[in-house]
């Protein structure tokens, strides 16, 4: 279900202060940062992911890419960074950085 853009607003706004949790390197996606990522979203359901790709289009690609397997939603992109949401199924009101 995509994100209406009321919702989009708000968790950018809660997206400004948060600290990037995943950090990808130049070797895209491997199944230990997926595993990272999804154990992130489990967790907090928005996180900021930090992309260490130098080129623009590639690094677009791996962020289709990693919501695609994470089964996110991209928020927001500025630069090297992502804000991407995935609500948990079973959320931790202490852990949620929307809650």
């Amino acid at each position: 279900m995509p994100l209406s853009a009321d919702r989009k607003k708000q968790y950018r706004s809660l997206g400004h202060n948060l600290n990037p949790i995943v950090t990808i390197a130049g070797k895209g996606l491997s199944e230990n940062v997926i595993a990272e990522l999804n154990r992130a979203l489990d967790d907090h359901e928005l996180i900021k992911v930090k992309l260490m790709v130098a080129d623009r289009d590639l690094r677009k690609q791996v962020v289709k890419e990693m919501c695609k397997e994470a089964r996110a939603e991209i928020v927001q992109e500025i630069g090297k960074v992502a804000l991407i949401f995935r609500e948990a199924k079973q959320p931790n009101p202490k852990l949620s950085n929307i809650r």
